[in-house]
């Protein structure tokens, strides 16, 4: 879809609630009614422009043109993020901060989540032959909420599992933008960051010991580029983005579990895995089902691109979901098609689930690698490891609703493990990278 000019608006009052109300439609609709990639609009009280496609997120993650300080909406920060994140970071700063996270992402570490993953996974499976039905989407929380710990050097005890795992997911819920989304998410926040900066104390005092190579050792020693060690409440929200984003990863595990139902074939190809079809497979959950509808930013200094001026501080919102199906990128958008990733010419800016650009310097996902080595193991252990029922139950999704989830949770019964000939779940990281630059 080309740019119109002038670049058309929206008509009436502000939009904010409109876009709670429609969720992933809300730039997609006004888009195709407008016949524009980019158009301006009002929300959360100012002028803002919202746009799509692989052009737009190029632009969009330039560092000289766009700034994320003073950008998110502070419901958001309170609840999601964190105040002082790195998400809000910009310049050196920004890049000191990426560089401490990228520290915890070696090979080496991903491969330990991958396999943490995959422990706890099991032991849950373990429970799973003794119940009449399962909610795949809560277990999967949970499981995901006791392996992120481990990896991150944070002992979590069992009787803390339910309220931590709770915080973490009523954190990532929050983003639907309702007030008792906000709500809940800001009251595990600060749950939840409490219970961080017990834990960071305890390692600078010396109390606690923690490996040299988990995210609570680095966060808890990480100077930032002032020379300066992070403040408390800085270093437990970073250490909270270090490991729980991972909680994320069970919507597009309950998405991809209703792929395979709903695309049967998709099984018994992710069972023989293939030219690497578990790593198609999970490109294309990622990028066919809803999880973050977009970002923002700020402009820097007024610039012109596409014929519009751009004026310094103007809000700017990217439409994730409507990149990641746009039909100038993707052929089929809207079809499951994970063989399109099949000797996929790479660009960090037509495929977005997590974020644009370069992981190193710009704000892509530093733990994008992570994810997707996770969903892969956990999607073949899944396909490999057991038989299970899918019963009659509302699978639906509605993209109203962020982030979206089949309505039922995806419930499954009568589970039993397999003695697979496939012994090994063996989407290790060899060193690969999610987007190649």
């Amino acid at each position: 879809m080309k740019v119109k000019h002038p670049i058309p608006k929206t008509k009436g009052f502000d939009k904010t609630r409109k876009l709670i109300k429609e969720g992933f439609e809300f730039i997609p609709h006004r888009r195709e009614q407008l016949q524009s990639d980019i158009f301006e609009t009002r929300l959360i009280g100012q002028k803002a422009v919202c746009m799509a496609g692989e052009e737009a997120a190029e632009i969009f993650y330039d560092n000289e043109k766009f700034k994320r300080a003073g950008a998110m909406p502070k419901p958001l920060k309170m609840a999601l993020f964190g105040e002082g994140a790195v998400h809000e970071q910009d310049g050196e700063h920004h890049k000191q901060r990426k560089r401490m996270f990228l520290s915890m992402m070696t090979p080496e570490r991903i491969e330990d989540m991958r396999r943490i993953v995959i422990e706890e996974l099991d032991k849950k499976a373990d429970e799973w032959e003794t119940k009449a039905k399962v909610v795949l989407h809560y277990d999967i929380e949970e499981v995901l909420s006791r392996a992120a710990s481990r990896w991150a050097g944070i002992p979590l005890r069992e009787e803390e599992v339910k309220q931590r795992t709770w915080e973490m997911s009523a954190m990532i819920a929050s983003i639907s933008g309702k007030p008792s989304g906000f709500k809940d998410g800001k009251k595990a926040r600060e749950s939840h960051e409490k219970w961080l900066e017990e834990h960071i104390k305890n390692i600078r005092k010396g109390n606690i010991s923690a490996e040299a190579y988990t995210p609570s050792y680095i966060v808890a020693h990480h100077h930032d580029d002032d020379g300066k060690r992070l403040k408390l409440n800085t270093a437990a929200v970073e250490l909270s983005n270090a490991f729980r984003p991972l909680l994320a990863a069970a919507y597009f595990i309950t998405f991809g579990a209703l792929a395979v139902h709903q695309y049967p074939e998709t099984g018994e190809k992710l069972r023989e895995d293939k030219n690497n079809y578990s790593q198609m497979f999970t490109q294309e959950v990622r990028r066919f089902y809803p999880f973050t509808p977009g970002m923002v930013a700020k402009v820097k200094s007024s610039f012109t691109w596409q014929g519009y001026k751009f004026k310094k501080n103007r809000l700017v919102v990217l439409d994730f979901f409507g990149t990641n199906r746009h039909p100038d990128t993707w052929e089929k958008p809207d079809q499951f098609i994970p063989e399109r990733f099949h000797k996929w010419k790479e660009s960090p800016f037509s495929f977005i689930p997590m974020g644009g650009g370069d992981h190193h310097t710009g704000h892509r996902c530093a733990g994008e690698w992570l994810t997707v080595i996770v969903m892969r193991a956990v999607f073949q252990y899944l396909t490999t490891k057991l038989s299970y029922h899918v019963p009659e139950q509302d699978l639906s999704y509605d993209l109203n609703e962020m982030p979206a989830v089949p309505k039922s949770r995806f419930i499954i019964t009568d589970i039993l493990k397999t003695n697979s000939d496939n012994q090994d779940i063996h989407a290790e990281f060899k060193g690969q990278t999610v987007i190649q630059h």
